[in-house]
């Protein structure tokens, strides 16, 4: 029986890493994995359990909701992870960086 990969889950996972400037080594000592692990799970040779997903996921700064979001392809890496700091935000601290954001565009 042939598997049919709907989601690329490793490359997605490697995607973000080379973004936010993390190695592979770097989120196996957080999961306390080996190296060769994440590879595996990178090169979709090695299966990522839901928990170690969430978990490396944690390690990038990404929700697992936002892992699976298609990122408008638009957004360069910097806005994207600008974003996803944003979203991690209440309400009032939002007001307060737009209205930075707001003065410094100004200037």
């Amino acid at each position: 029986m042939e598997l049919i990969t709907l989601f690329d889950v490793g490359g997605r996972i490697r995607k973000l890493r080379k973004e936010r400037g993390i190695s592979a080594k770097e989120i196996a000592i957080s999961l306390g994995v080996s190296a060769s692990f994440i590879s595996g799970i990178e090169r979709n040779t090695d299966k990522c359990s839901l928990e170690n997903l969430e978990r490396i996921c944690q390690v990038l700064g990404v929700t697992l909701a936002g892992f699976f979001a298609e990122p408008p392809e638009e957004l360069g890496p910097e806005l994207m992870r600008l974003l996803e700091t944003a979203r991690k935000l209440t309400p009032e601290q939002r007001e307060h960086l737009q209205k930075l954001l707001e003065t410094m565009s100004k200037g």
